[in-house]
């Protein structure tokens, strides 16, 4: 039974981590008070999962990798609760409740390594992996063109070009158009750059490197490119950082984004053209 706790604790995770972001970072009261709720019911899920799992095994600590993780993730929730119960921070949730989420994910699969019922599913599942994160690169990509060129048109205008000769850049658009095109790239990229890593964990149970697949350059690199992600959405909306700051901000993650694709060449798992 600990099992299908865990499992109901791991989907209100992942309720409570969607919620929690429209009502941080636009500040809807009606999500604000569904993430506490969510999250609430999942850490009551979770608490009864652990106990039932060292009470079924007759000891007081974990043994094992996944009954490990699930404690883990246990204690993340536990400290995330204590500061919005001390401090009625819930902020802090947009980091701590998705995390959470991706730390019982994978004991909550089971405590045998998922295997996929053919070949044919598996590759279905692996093209989804590689689309949705590459969209999640495209669409940042996007958003740090269009950062660049908001710096470009704002010296431009400033600077009141008027020279005879041709105008090179007469077919930029606004400068309140492309703040809105880096905006919303940013946030289409999000949920493809999350859905990816989940279903990049799930294929990872099917490997023959199990739990050594996440030490792997690149898929530690990815993990930070998505908490980067999710900083980036956080300042934006709650500083409200906008115009050459945010493009600033955006060239910093650049520099995130080159080092992940930098980590492919020591990657022993996701070089590109490997067989």
């Amino acid at each position: 039974m600990d099992l299908l706790w865990l499992r109901v604790a791991a989907a209100l995770y992942a309720g409570a981590g969607i919620a929690v972001f429209p009502g941080v970072l636009w500040g809807r009261e009606r999500w604000r008070k569904t993430t506490v709720h969510l999250a609430g019911l999942a850490f009551f899920f979770h608490f009864v999962s652990v106990v039932e799992m060292l009470a079924g095994a007759h000891r007081w600590l974990p043994v094992g990798v996944r009954e490990a993780e699930s404690l883990l993730g246990l204690l993340v929730a536990a400290l995330f609760f204590l500061v919005w119960w001390l401090y009625g921070a819930l902020s802090f949730g947009i980091f701590a409740l998705p995390v959470t989420f991706f730390i019982v994910f994978i004991p909550a699969l089971g405590t045998e390594k998922y295997v996929f019922p053919s070949a044919g599913v598996r590759v279905s599942w692996l093209v989804a992996h590689i689309s949705a994160l590459l969209a999640a690169y495209a669409a940042l990509g996007f958003s740090i063109l269009a950062s660049v060129l908001y710096l470009v048109q704002e010296r431009r205008i400033k600077t009141k070009v008027s020279s005879p000769g041709p105008r090179t850049f007469d077919w930029l658009p606004p400068l309140d158009s492309l703040e809105r095109i880096a905006h919303a790239t940013l946030l289409f990229g999000f949920p493809c750059m999350t859905v990816g890593l989940i279903i990049g964990s799930v294929l990872a149970q099917d490997s023959v490197l199990g739990a050594g697949y996440f030490r792997d350059p690149k898929v530690i690199a990815s993990f930070v490119m998505w908490a980067v992600y999710v900083l980036l959405l956080f300042v934006r909306s709650t500083a409200g950082l906008r115009g050459r700051k945010a493009a600033y901000l955006s060239g910093a993650v650049l520099l995130v984004m080159l080092a992940v694709l930098v980590a492919n060449v020591f990657s022993s798992v996701h070089r590109y053209g490997a067989p």
